[in-house]
């Protein structure tokens, strides 16, 4: 049997600070080292916006993990970009790559959760940095409203915050997170993303990826049910597929532990259709007459 075709590309991008050019922008002339200017950034931006995130375009790609999904909306593959060696030069130039080699091949969607804010503007800027070359990516030559990077253009890019506060027009509180504990996944476990900078520092970048694997997860489960609400994805067919990846896991756990520690928190969601509802149970309101709980909006 063939292998199914890529149709969308869910992804998730972690990175660090460039500490040397921190040293350089942020404390010229004060021979700051490299790690000691990092810190003293984060101290300012915690004491200013109580965050001491450092702005994405002081940072460099450390994780990129990638989810191949068939057009059935079924998982093919995840991968972690230059795995072991996760060189940020070379997972950078993996991901654009990859993009246009499967984008030549029919149509194909990158999907992410605040990528357009964040992951994206990112990728495009490490693109500049290491200098290649991204001319399908800007298509400065076609009209705006159908170049790939274009704010609006879900089939190129869809943001799946973007979907659920109508491209900002709320706020998300509660992130990723939320949405993933929502459906009854893990969300956020051992590692944040406040931690990945110390854990750089320390060494422990292969924990940075496993963290990074764990937010494509969680981004491809409200994918799934963002389809579902988008009327392109039945809920009992989402269920086979979310019951066929908690498999497809499992035999992977062996090679990938952190599989096994994603599953180990892994929640029931609760479907309240399929409870139980008493025949006879009635449902008032005030000024209206009670009506059986079988009625419709």
């Amino acid at each position: 049997m063939s292998k199914p075709s890529v149709r969308y590309l869910v992804f998730d991008v972690e990175s660090v600070a460039d500490a040397e050019l921190v040293s350089r922008l942020k404390y010229p002339g004060e021979n700051v080292e490299p790690d000691e200017a990092v810190k003293r950034f984060r101290a300012e931006l915690m004491e200013k916006n109580d965050s001491d995130f450092i702005p994405y375009t002081y940072q460099v790609p450390i994780s990129i993990v990638v989810a191949k999904v068939a057009a059935d909306f079924r998982l093919i593959d995840l991968i972690a970009l230059d795995e072991p060696q996760f060189r940020s030069h070379v997972m950078t130039a993996h991901f654009w790559k990859g993009w246009g080699e499967y984008r030549k091949k029919g149509p194909l969607t990158l999907v992410s959760f605040n990528g357009r804010t964040f992951d994206a503007p990112l990728l495009e800027l490490a693109a500049f940095r290491y200098g290649l070359p991204l001319p399908a990516w800007f298509s400065t030559a076609a009209k705006t409203y159908e170049q790939p990077r274009n704010r609006y253009n879900a089939d190129a890019h869809l943001d799946l915050q973007d979907v659920l506060t109508n491209f900002g027009a709320s706020r998300f509180s509660g992130g990723l997170n939320l949405a993933a504990n929502l459906l009854g996944k893990p969300g956020k476990m051992d590692v944040q993303g406040y931690m990945v900078q110390d854990l750089f520092n320390a060494g422990r970048i292969a924990e940075i990826n496993d963290y990074c694997r764990c937010d494509v997860l969680d981004t491809y489960f409200v994918f799934l049910r963002c389809h579902v609400v988008l009327g392109q994805l039945k809920l009992e067919d989402e269920q086979k597929i979310i019951a066929e990846t908690k498999a497809w896991l499992q035999e992977r756990s062996a090679v990938t532990p952190v599989y096994a520690s994603y599953l180990s928190r892994w929640g029931t969601w609760r479907n309240p259709w399929e409870e139980a509802v008493p025949a006879a149970a009635p449902v008032a309101s005030a000024g209206v007459a009670s009506q059986e709980v079988t009625s419709t909006v």
